[in-house]
């Protein structure tokens, strides 16, 4: 048996050769782009333009706000939708200095 290779070494060559593929096949994959490289490339879009604008907040979206609204001393409104929530966060962060760049 000296020499000839043992099924489990031939497992680990099938392994590596289904990830060597499989590594090619995410580098050619634009949607698997690391997205730090530019993690702010959709954060200046307008919530007009978001395809789920319309949608009900998020629960994050609902959680900053509330906490915002607390500190402004304005009313906190649990209807709002993803678009019109971030709008209301930027304006509430204008009044409070929250979320401002320094």
């Amino acid at each position: 048996m000296k020499g000839q290779p043992t099924e489990n070494a031939e497992r680990q060559d099938d392994q590596s050769d289904r990830s060597d593929q499989s590594d090619q096949s995410d580098q050619s994959d634009p949607r698997l782009d690391n997205p730090k490289a530019s993690p702010t490339s959709n954060a200046e879009k307008d919530p007009d333009e978001w395809v789920t604008g319309d949608e009900p907040m998020t629960g994050a979206q609902a959680s900053y706000l509330k906490t915002l609204s607390e500190e402004a001393k304005e009313p906190f409104d649990a209807s709002l939708t993803k678009a019109d929530a971030s709008r209301r966060i930027d304006e509430l962060q204008a009044k409070t200095g929250r979320g401002q760049k320094s």
